[in-house]
């Protein structure tokens, strides 16, 4: 994608994107989708927990969700990526295959959901920011007011949960939330221009070497407790890797991912949700104002039109 004059051709993946067809509808029901998928990843780790050690369980989720993408990819005889993508998908791979579950599975040893839930919150102003500066993206100031108000309400909720303090997990969720970021970011800009199930699924297959050799390891040399709720976690962590993605990054390909960021404001409170429902954690009263604040933000977001400049980048095509 290159900045344009006028004699040139618009851009069709610029015109997709600032012209609001069903494609954006369509686009905001993915991440959507995407969104209510990684809303159940804390819970279903807490269950993988009684099962298996962390470093074990994230080795496994991540093995078997590349078994299963490497499968439809030979199924498809889908070719390998363009040299130019691979360093994307490394970095795709290193934030949202590895860093992130690894990071968060070691905090939820300490932390409860719903306080990891909240945490997270962050995650959408972490991943407009640095989409912001790696894909041209420059969203208005009202959309930039909404993102960070709808934050600080989320790290006020965090800060209230923990009778203002952070407890020993934190260190763990803030590392998760950058390279988290980093991994959405750039899954998203490699979407536009691949589907968005092969940037998930070269992704994993990247990871399967390492996958392997940390499940053998980490069998050995953690205690393994087989039960229904640790399989029934490992089996929607390793699905969700897979699917739960690609619906995020298709969502993020059409409507811009600093926009679909702002989906994930939804996401702790939905959590929390699942944290009360599935298993059984008790909440404080703080948490029905901060949904109403946060939805706000969200219908904010989404309803403020957004400015993006094209810029040329070596790694896009």
């Amino acid at each position: 994608m290159r900045a344009q004059d006028s004699a040139t051709l618009p851009d069709p993946i610029a015109v997709r994107r600032a012209t609001p067809t069903g494609h954006g509808r369509r686009g905001t029901l993915l991440a959507t989708l995407g969104v209510t998928t990684f809303s159940l990843t804390f819970p279903a780790t807490s269950w993988g927990l009684e099962s298996f050690g962390p470093w074990t369980l994230v080795a496994l989720r991540s093995l078997l969700a590349a078994v299963l993408a490497a499968g439809f990819l030979l199924v498809l005889r889908v070719p390998a990526p363009e040299r130019a993508h691979w360093p994307g998908l490394a970095v795709v791979a290193g934030g949202v295959v590895i860093g992130f579950p690894l990071l968060t599975t070691l905090a939820l040893r300490t932390s409860s959901t719903s306080h990891a839930a909240v945490i997270i919150g962050l995650l959408p102003l972490s991943t407009a920011a640095l989409s912001a500066v790696r894909t041209g993206e420059r969203p208005s100031a009202t959309f930039w007011a909404a993102a960070v108000a709808g934050a600080t309400m989320v790290a006020g909720f965090a800060l209230s949960q923990s009778g203002g303090g952070l407890n020993a997990g934190d260190g763990y969720l803030l590392g998760a939330l950058l390279v988290c970021a980093a991994g959405y970011t750039e899954g998203g800009r490699l979407a536009r221009s691949m589907p968005g199930w092969q940037v998930v699924g070269w992704a994993l297959v990247l990871c399967l070497p390492l996958s392997l050799a940390a499940a053998a390891l980490g069998l050995v040399h953690e205690p393994t407790r087989m039960g229904v709720p640790g399989l029934a976690g490992l089996a929607w962590l390793a699905c969700s890797s897979f699917f739960g993605l690609y619906v995020w990054y298709r969502g993020m390909a059409e409507i811009g991912a600093a926009r679909a960021s702002q989906l994930q404001l939804a996401q702790p409170l939905l959590t929390l949700v699942w944290a009360v429902a599935l298993l059984g954690e008790r909440l404080t009263p703080a948490a029905p104002a901060t949904a109403v604040g946060v939805l706000v933000c969200i219908a904010l977001t989404q309803r403020r039109p957004r400015t993006t400049r094209a810029v040329h980048h070596p790694m896009q095509p």
